[in-house]
């Protein structure tokens, strides 16, 4: 009895030995075709750069199809063409305002002493108009143009620059320091008339 216990020990321990060598072989069959599948799939992936050829400027991509492909319309810009205004004759006039006199220009304008009863924004007239200048003719007056006129406006009452007054006398401790400011008024000339009835001296 003894006997047949060993004999079947030994061959249930030759039974588990031979399964046990099976299964480890197995497992390395599996690894080695594991490896294997692992080093192919590497080998077949390899990274490539993404490369897309180059067109020449005579080849179209033939991809396109001619429906997509949308007809440029170029927009001009429409240019609007004003109408030139006539240029004003080129004028100048000579005019006395008080005891002084004035070299005056349409548009722009020049600084008087104080005119009186004058508010800003007032139309007034310059009717003591010495002489009148164009680029063809001069106007002469004798003393004034007969006719011409020169309209201006009103455009602000002020004072002018202070002046300083110093008095001094030597030995007598005697100083006077004063300023002052003349009160001035600024006009500007709109436009010189009347003077193409009077007799015009042509320039050579």
């Amino acid at each position: 009895m003894a006997s047949l216990s060993l004999c079947s020990s030994l061959s249930t321990t030759s039974t588990l030995s031979q399964n046990h060598k099976s299964t480890v072989r197995a497992f390395k069959t599996n690894l080695n075709f594991l490896s294997s599948s692992n080093s192919s799939i590497r080998l077949a992936s390899p990274k490539q750069p993404f490369f897309v050829p180059k067109l020449s400027q005579t080849e179209a991509p033939s991809t396109l199809a001619e429906s997509e492909i949308e007809p440029t319309t170029e927009i001009q810009p429409t240019v609007e063409i004003a109408e030139a205004e006539p240029k004003r004759e080129e004028v100048f006039a000579v005019v006395m305002v008080g005891s002084r006199q004035y070299i005056v220009f349409p548009g722009r304008f020049i600084y008087t002493q104080r005119l009186k009863d004058a508010n800003v924004n007032d139309k007034i007239t310059l009717n003591k108009v010495l002489l009148v200048g164009t680029k063809t003719s001069t106007y002469i007056g004798k003393p004034i143009v007969p006719n011409a006129t020169v309209h201006a406006v009103v455009e602000e009452q002020a004072l002018d620059k202070k002046v300083i007054v110093f008095k001094y006398k030597k030995k007598k401790n005697y100083r006077r320091n004063i300023g002052h400011r003349q009160p001035i008024t600024r006009i500007r000339i709109t436009s010189i008339t009347g003077y193409q009835d009077s007799p015009a001296v042509t320039l050579p």
